[in-house]
């Protein structure tokens, strides 16, 4: 009970006689209890609001469910109306600061969502909506998602050769590659992959299983034919949903890196892969600095230090790094102990112009720097091909500006003037920190050209404190 007087304080409110109980009170006992982020004014949520009362009444609350409301509204007016059409509890609307904090901690990226805790206030399920919506009646309450590993054991894994035994996959790190042939990204992808796989991966250890979202069985065997690796069958489409879900996976192409264990080391394999396509840092363990160009990791759910180093040499990029590292490490032990998904403030270094990083320059309105060169020859190719974007600066492309495309595979294209600048020397600088953290609505901190083990600490004990000047990414 501990757990949820700290997530939630010491009273909930209600539409009932009296309006506010005890927490203790209310949630002692119960088996689990769903959190539910909405607002009225989200048509969406005025959508979902009724259908989960009525499923409450019928069958949940019976179960053992209780509901807790943390309100988006603008304000106490509309609260207290969507209240009134409620019949479970709610986070007090006066206490903003724990609803930003319950937000950012279940990385609430919008709404309605509702996230499913057990007794003790561990997450059983962040996609409770889906999970209630597909069982309303709760047979399957509480709706704890399978583990990676009863999803494996039960799906069926086919070679080139035929069925392969889920177990031929225990004590090896593997790869879970989502993907589809109708994804111009993974066609570009997958060819790199499979060949790095053979050049040097395989032989590293590595196994790979392509988990389709492939339209029918026929793209599904075309485009694994071009694959040297394992695959789920294309039966299989309850296991995939249920793979997708469990890793949180949203686009492809994606790989996802796992253990011996079976525990997850990377989401960002793709990356990882990418940087380094010979496996010299084999299974891709992250780093406590993670590297900008392996791709944004955290950096939208999470509050990142980030020194940019794009115009510093390389002896100052590795003395930012080490600088950064202690202290980074500290952050991550203490998240892994609290059983926290990411740390505090999680530590990050830009090298190479361009990308993600160029991005990010421009909302914090710092020095435009020349991206870095892509790692084959570019060709001027047709914009009107499809949409497509700039991996220099990334303005969206059109028909009036040129487009300069990898002709290897790779889904990367240039902009005129970025192709024209690509690699060039900018101006020699010191790395700079800053802090970013998107899901305080945007803001971030600037921080000090120099990065010392010093000021880093410093910088982030500021920023911990409240003391620094608090400042808004641009509007794109």
């Amino acid at each position: 009970m501990s757990g949820f007087l700290e997530l939630l304080g010491e009273k909930l409110v209600h539409s009932g006689p009296g309006g506010e109980v005890a927490t203790s009170e209310a949630l002692a006992g119960k088996p689990a209890v769903a959190l539910y982020f909405s607002a009225h004014w989200c048509p969406p949520c005025r959508g979902f609001t009724p259908n989960l009362a009525e499923w409450y009444r019928e069958s949940l609350k019976d179960k053992g469910l209780e509901v807790v409301f943390i309100s988006s509204d603008k304000d106490e007016d509309a609260f207290n109306q969507y209240v009134g059409e409620m019949p479970w509890l709610a986070l007090p609307f006066s206490d903003r600061e724990r609803k930003e904090t319950l937000s950012k901690k279940y990385k609430v990226q919008g709404i309605p969502t509702v996230v499913i805790l057990d007794g003790t206030g561990q997450v059983i399920t962040k996609d409770g909506r889906t999970a209630i919506s597909g069982d309303p009646k709760g047979n399957n309450f509480p709706w704890k998602p399978k583990s990676l590993k009863d999803i494996l054991a039960g799906a069926k894994i086919i070679g080139k050769d035929g069925p392969v035994d889920a177990s031929t996959l225990h004590g090896k790190a593997f790869g879970l590659y989502f993907s589809a042939h109708w994804c111009g990204p993974c066609r570009g992808f997958t060819p790199k992959l499979a060949e790095w796989y053979e050049k040097d991966l395989k032989s590293k250890g590595l196994e790979i299983v392509f988990v389709s979202s492939d339209r029918d069985q026929e793209a599904f065997d075309g485009y694994y034919g071009e694959q040297p690796w394992l695959a789920l069958d294309f039966s299989n489409r309850a296991e995939k949903e249920q793979l997708s879900t469990l890793l949180g996976v949203q686009g492809i192409p994606n790989l996802v890196i796992v253990d011996k264990d079976g525990s997850i080391i990377t989401k960002e394999g793709r990356g990882a892969v990418s940087n380094d396509p010979e496996g010299a840092e084999f299974p891709w363990y992250p780093k406590p600095v993670l590297d900008l160009a392996a791709g944004p990791g955290p950096l939208n759910e999470a509050t990142c230090c980030i020194a940019f180093c794009e115009a510093a040499d390389a002896t100052a990029q590795i003395a930012a790094e080490e600088a950064m590292a202690s202290l980074a490490k500290k952050y991550v032990e203490e998240a892994k102990a609290a059983g926290e998904e990411d740390p505090k403030v999680v530590f990050m270094i830009a090298k190479a112009g361009g990308g993600i990083c160029g991005q990010l320059r421009a909302l914090m309105s710092l020095p435009k720097l020349p991206p870095a060169a892509h790692e084959h020859p570019l060709e001027e190719a047709d914009g009107n091909n499809g949409q497509w974007g700039c991996d220099g600066c990334n303005r969206g492309g059109s028909a009036e500006v040129k487009r300069f495309r990898c002709p290897q595979g790779c889904d990367f294209d240039f902009c005129e003037d970025c192709h024209r600048d690509a690699g060039s020397k900018a101006t020699t600088a010191a790395p700079k920190l800053m802090i970013i953290n998107i899901p305080d609505d945007g803001a971030f901190y600037e921080g000090p050209d120099l990065v010392t083990t010093d000021s880093v600490e410093k910088f982030v004990s500021g920023f911990l404190g409240g003391t620094l000047s608090r400042q808004t990414l641009n509007k794109q």
